[in-house]
């Protein structure tokens, strides 16, 4: 076995354009090749790789990507082009453009991993969609309890003392009085 926890390839699992991917550098990385020798492969074989399977971020993706996992600067000792990303259906072919005993056994590891996520959201869905409810029904339980606070406040809540004016015509000799 491969001294790669699957919760470590999980963490490198990320959510872009709605789909789980994985960046073409931490695939290179568990791998264990460069990752320009990744892509290399990669354009080398594009037929096993449509546009469902891997597409390449924009600008603003890698940017909010760097810098929620401070991946390298671009330019001069960084990263020069944009990266690619694997989808879920893609993660087993870079084993078979790179014919190494690593890329299988990290194939079956990253496929578990995908699996492993699929099975806890899937767990995890009903108390999802419960808590959508309590969040639908929040504002409407939120006014009726105002409503029976303020209700109770008026209650419990001890009268307040009122000044009386005088009754009557009230004159500057009768007002020296009080």
């Amino acid at each position: 076995m491969l001294p790669v926890p699957v919760e470590v390839i999980e963490r490198r699992i990320y959510l872009i354009r709605g789909q789980k991917v994985m960046l073409d550098s931490d695939l290179a990385a568990l791998y264990q090749v460069p990752t320009k020798r990744l892509n290399e492969q990669v354009r080398r074989n594009r037929s096993r790789f449509p546009e469902d399977f891997m597409f390449q971020l924009s600008g603003d993706e890698t940017e909010s990507l760097r810098s929620q996992i401070a991946t390298s600067k671009a330019g001069p000792g960084g990263r020069r082009y944009l990266p690619y990303v694997f989808t879920e259906h893609a993660v087993a072919m870079p084993s078979s453009v790179l014919n190494s005993e690593r890329a299988v056994q990290m194939n079956i590891l990253i496929i578990r991993a995908f699996i492993q996520l699929r099975e806890i959201l899937a767990t995890h869905k009903d108390l999802a969609c419960k808590i959508e409810e309590l969040e639908r029904r929040q504002p409407v339980q939120a006014a009726d309890i105002a409503a029976v606070y303020n209700l109770v406040e008026k209650l419990v809540a001890p009268p307040r003392e009122r000044r009386h004016r005088p009754i009557g015509f009230i004159t500057e000799s009768s007002t020296r009085a009080l």
